[in-house]
């Protein structure tokens, strides 16, 4: 993995527990997994599914010709797969394999039949590649993660998946300061979903913001929990994007610590949060207490409550001899 970047996992959800670039740590995480289980509400570092963020009243509608109705974990809506989603659950592995011609970790998950109201027996897949690039002269400490899923069971013809990673960053150096003070965001678009209880209106307009243009977010700026949207015209995204190429999304630089941050993804949209509800206690020593703000997220992903959107639905419903598949790609460096 280089002398610049080293990338920490577990296996519970498969989760990034650290990601250190230039001797600092650039995520927020625990060092012991009974602390996840205990602390982690704001699902720090995890792989979340079956779907990401949150279903319209719980309820999926007109899949295998019914209606599905799943546990109410962030009332009115489900959210991130519900309260035993793929962000709380052991995975296998990790396994080291070859993919693309890299050494990869792989992880896998196999989601029974009803899991958290779920239909179909899914097997879920997470390759994480660890390698230092130099762009530009500049040496780049990479994360990529592919996510790949299958319907493998015989129950029902069709499903619904929407795979991310909740990682929230920290630039500062500091677990414990907030993320937004000293940092520089630019995203790559500024059209998002307006919402209502979390759910899109359906309509895409410009954000209030100019987020193409560089910004400062936090409790005397700008706060995001928002859905930006990098495909306006979904009839050229299937259920699996892999093929497509990689997209900046974002980038973030903190003024002190000189480092920079770049998410990249195949997805059509992702979720902007910036930590105004983080509220983690003190877990051990080397766990402090983490607070508003003290970190933020990039969740590439599909539209929110896709499923339900005739004209986004496509996205987002996995048959029965398809795969789903995405990919994301952190870069970091300090410069």
């Amino acid at each position: 993995m280089g002398d610049h970047t080293c990338v920490k996992f577990s296996s519970l959800a498969a989760i990034i527990q650290e990601f250190n670039v230039d001797g600092q740590n650039i995520v927020q995480g625990f060092t012991k997994r009974e602390y996840y289980e205990k602390y982690n509400a704001p699902w720090f570092g995890a792989t979340i599914g079956r779907v990401a963020n949150r279903i319209k009243d719980g309820v999926i509608q007109n899949l295998n010709g019914r209606e599905y109705k799943l546990e109410i974990n962030n009332a009115p809506n489900a959210l991130h797969g519900g309260s035993r989603g793929f962000g709380r659950l052991q995975f296998e592995g990790p396994t080291v394999v070859k993919r693309d011609g890299k050494d990869a970790l792989l992880y896998t998950y196999l989601s029974p039949d009803g899991d958290q109201g779920y239909p179909g027996t899914v097997e879920l897949r997470v390759y994480y590649v660890v390698r230092e690039e130099v762009e530009d002269g500049q040496p780049r400490s990479t994360l990529s993660i592919e996510y790949e899923a299958e319907l493998i069971g015989d129950e029902v013809q069709e499903t619904v998946v929407n795979i991310t990673n909740h990682s929230y960053f920290n630039l500062s150096g500091s677990p414990t300061a907030s993320a937004a003070e000293g940092t520089t965001a630019k995203l790559s678009t500024r059209d998002y979903l307006p919402l209502e209880q979390g759910i899109p209106l359906g309509h895409i307009i410009p954000h209030s913001v100019d987020t193409t243009q560089p910004f400062e977010f936090g409790p005397n700026a700008a706060a995001f929990d928002d859905c930006f949207v990098v495909d306006r015209d979904l009839s050229s995204v299937s259920i699996d994007t892999r093929d497509k190429p990689l997209k900046l999304l974002a980038e973030f630089r903190h003024s002190g610590t000189r480092m920079n941050l770049q998410v990249h993804s195949t997805d059509p949209a992702f979720q902007f949060y910036t930590g105004a509800g983080i509220n983690v206690q003190e877990a051990g020593s080397e766990n402090p207490a983490r607070g508003p703000w003290a970190g933020f997220c990039i969740e590439p992903s599909r539209y929110v409550n896709a499923v339900n959107e005739p004209e986004w639905r496509h996205t987002v419903v996995l048959k029965k001899g398809e795969k789903y598949g995405s990919r994301i790609v952190y870069k970091a460096w300090r410069g």
